[in-house]
């Protein structure tokens, strides 16, 4: 997702207490700088603010931020290892971070369900396990019945 030019992230909406991947290919990756550190923080007092050294890949500086509350907008600027911002010229970069969305929360299975998943499989494995006993049983003696007509039918050719 691309919400601001040269700033991308992995996903298509920040969700409040998610990890997200920052790229980065503004002025100091085109600039082939050294070094990038991610200043961020949330809401309009930079809470929590931090710094992160961006690791130089193909694709631009890279880092993962853990981000706040719902209701605290992700604030960042960008600085190099010559001490240079970028900082959306004095505007800051700021993202809305959106609460989780009850769609996203899985529910576990209840106490019930998984019994009868195990009774389930539990019969099924009972009757893989029959089918292949009668299988060993009974093969040698459809061999056997063979062996033992063909051996009749060359008693009566010879007599």
């Amino acid at each position: 997702m691309e919400l601001i030019k040269n700033i991308f992230f992995n996903t298509d909406k920040l969700v409040e207490n998610s990890v997200v991947k920052i790229s980065y290919t503004g002025k100091f990756f085109q600039s082939n700088s050294e070094k990038v550190f991610i200043h961020y923080g949330f809401g309009p007092n930079w809470d929590g603010l931090k710094d992160i050294e961006m690791k130089k890949t193909e694709l631009g500086f890279q880092a993962e931020i853990r981000l706040g509350k719902a209701k605290e907008d992700l604030q960042m600027c960008f600085k190099n290892n010559e001490e240079q911002w970028d900082n959306n010229e004095g505007k800051n970069y700021q993202f809305n971070v959106e609460p989780i969305s009850l769609a996203l929360i899985t529910q576990e299975q209840t106490a019930i369900e998984y019994p009868r998943k195990l009774r389930k499989s539990y019969l099924y494995a009972k009757k893989v396990k029959l089918f292949f006993y009668k299988l060993v049983k009974y093969i040698p003696r459809i061999f056997d019945m063979r062996a033992q007509d063909n051996q009749a039918q060359a008693e009566e050719e010879q007599q």
